[in-house]
């Protein structure tokens, strides 16, 4: 492109858009890009621009698609500054003040420098120079959309089609992403789950030696990895109860609130200490407390709590010591609970579980499918909470060591960091928030995944440096996603409510610009068990009904065995 022509001249042309409009040929090229506005006004983040609209409805029937989006909310538009293109995102639109004109205000990208042709090339996130008022204004081409989105040499995985072309790559980058947290949020039946599997599945593709552990508090994704992954529920998952830490104990043991909590606790502590360094082991490991992961015996624990309470004067006394025993043997005797409170589960095997849940070594299987929808409701909560500390611990303690990132994703996250500060499973949401806040230090990624951003404790959704965001139906969700995203991102949250089913909006750190991109379609084979019944069809079918009836009742009963 020439130099830009002075205020004066461009003013000129610009009183004659209506008449066809000014056509400002890219030197070197066949393409003819139409000026289709100028800069009115300036600010940090971002300006505002007016544009000519008979220009914009006569581009709509441009073959360049890009070309043809131009001034729509959520296409971009560049501006000349110097030797560079500037890049800036429509975020919001409206009439102008003079007729045939529309004003709008738009949030700037990135800026990219001018190639030989006249093109857009080496584009790069931030601002260095500002346009000034009067500047002319120019829809960006497809050509210019291939220079902004291309992938450098960065680790990445592509996910899909970036809107509105229909070959531009949309692609996340990997360690940006992993290493400042993400949050994948969209309301029930936009193509949440089958996004998650596909954006795994490419991380799984990239990094085969991976060590991924996913809570799937449904049993979703079970079938989405079984052939690239470790599938784990109350059948196999064998989680010893002495891994529990002291506030776990109580949240599975202690029964009462207030005064009568705090005492019950007190007693839990004495004697759990002492089952603990009853364990030959635990003189090998000096200091011994009741948070140290040391096995114990159940049975030890409970003749201890029989001892203390023979001890005791007054029959009164023995209450809480007989509320800690009834609990603990309804437990022990509960089947529901055999997965975690077996007496089989008593020797060493911290290490072997340890490796086999956090894939070291992956063989081939990156990811740790944790099923817990088979687990009691009471101690879904704990079960968590130990899978996540236990991440995040070994994390800490094996800094020394050979470095080996984990990363942590969390479906449903608003069950387990609500925005409620009284509500059920402390333990999980301490240590869900710590890795939020600490994770990154020592090598741990959080993956939140949600239906209900707004139901999600504060501050947690903000520690979440990649933002993906399908389509959100309600008003508190939409404004707290817009509270969490940067400023340049804002004019693509407007299109939030409006995104088709398995498109979204990326933002953050794991891409170049904010970008809406629309999934690629994933195997039949990797997608997970969360597709809708068809009512209507199904409604239509007769037959066997006893027998499904029968079959279920014994799954029931069983407890799915």
């Amino acid at each position: 492109m020439n130099d830009q022509p002075d205020l004066r001249q461009f003013l000129d042309e610009f009183s004659n858009f209506s008449d066809g409009g000014a056509v400002v040929p890219m030197a070197g090229s066949a393409l003819k890009v139409p000026t289709i506005g100028q800069v009115l006004e300036i600010a940090g983040s971002g300006s505002r621009v007016v544009m000519d609209t008979a220009t914009l409805v006569e581009l709509q029937g441009h073959e360049d698609q890009s070309i043809a989006m131009s001034g729509q909310v959520g296409s971009q538009i560049k501006m000349k500054v110097g030797i560079s293109w500037l890049i800036a995102n429509v975020r919001t639109l409206r009439a102008g003040d003079e007729p045939g004109t529309v004003i709008a205000n738009v949030d700037f990208l990135g800026e990219g420098s001018e190639r030989s042709d006249g093109g857009l090339g080496h584009f790069r996130r931030g601002v260095t120079r500002y346009p000034i008022p009067g500047v002319a204004v120019l829809p960006v081409t497809t050509d210019d959309m291939r220079a902004i989105f291309a992938a450098d040499d960065s680790p990445h995985v592509e996910i899909g089609t970036v809107y509105p072309t229909d070959d531009i790559r949309g692609t996340l980058y990997v360690d940006p992403m992993l290493s400042k947290h993400f949050a994948i949020l969209g309301s029930t039946g936009t193509g949440k789950s089958t996004s998650v599997a596909l954006i795994l599945h490419r991380i799984s593709e990239l990094s085969p030696e991976g060590h991924i552990v996913m809570i799937d508090p449904h049993g979703e994704y079970s079938a989405a990895f079984k052939s690239c992954g470790e599938l784990f529920n109350v059948d196999n998952l064998q989680l010893p109860y002495w891994l529990l830490n002291f506030e776990e104990h109580c949240e599975v043991l202690l029964t009462t609130d207030g005064a009568e909590r705090q005492r019950d606790a007190d007693i839990l502590a004495k004697v759990l200490l002492a089952a603990r360094t009853k364990s030959k082991s635990s003189e090998q490991y000096g200091r011994v407390t009741v948070d140290s992961p040391i096995p114990y015996l159940l049975t030890d624990l409970n003749q201890i709590l029989v001892a203390e309470m023979g001890k005791l004067d007054r029959a009164g006394d023995t209450t809480p010591y007989q509320r800690l025993k009834n609990k603990l043997d309804e437990i022990r005797a509960d089947p529901r609970y055999s997965f975690m409170f077996s007496g089989m589960l008593v020797g060493d095997t911290m290490a072997s579980f340890i490796g086999k849940l956090f894939r070291l070594p992956s063989n081939g299987r990156p990811i740790s499918i944790v099923d817990v929808s088979g687990v009691p409701s009471e101690v879904t909560s704990v079960v968590v909470s130990v899978l996540a500390r236990m991440v995040f611990d070994y994390a800490i303690w094996s800094r020394t060591e050979a470095q080996r990132p984990l990363l942590l994703v969390c479906e449903e996250a608003h069950r387990y960091v609500p925005k409620d500060e009284n509500a059920s499973g402390q333990a999980v949401r301490k240590i869900l928030e710590r890795i939020a806040k600490e994770g990154r230090k020592y090598g741990v990624s959080l993956g939140l995944i949600t239906q209900r951003p707004s139901d999600l404790a504060e501050g947690v959704l903000s520690q979440c440096g990649t933002i993906i965001s399908m389509r959100l139906n309600n008003d508190r969700d939409q404004a707290c996603v817009r509270a969490a995203m940067p400023e340049g991102a804002r004019g693509f949250l407007d299109a939030i409510p409006a995104l088709r089913n398995r498109e979204c909006i990326v933002c953050g750190e794991g891409v170049a610009i904010p970008i809406r991109v629309r999934f690629d379609d994933l195997e039949p084979e990797k997608r997970p068990a969360s597709s809708d019944p068809s009512f209507a069809a199904s409604w239509r079918e007769v037959g066997d009904e006893a027998g499904i009836i029968g079959r279920t009742v014994k799954r029931w009963r069983g407890h799915g065995r």
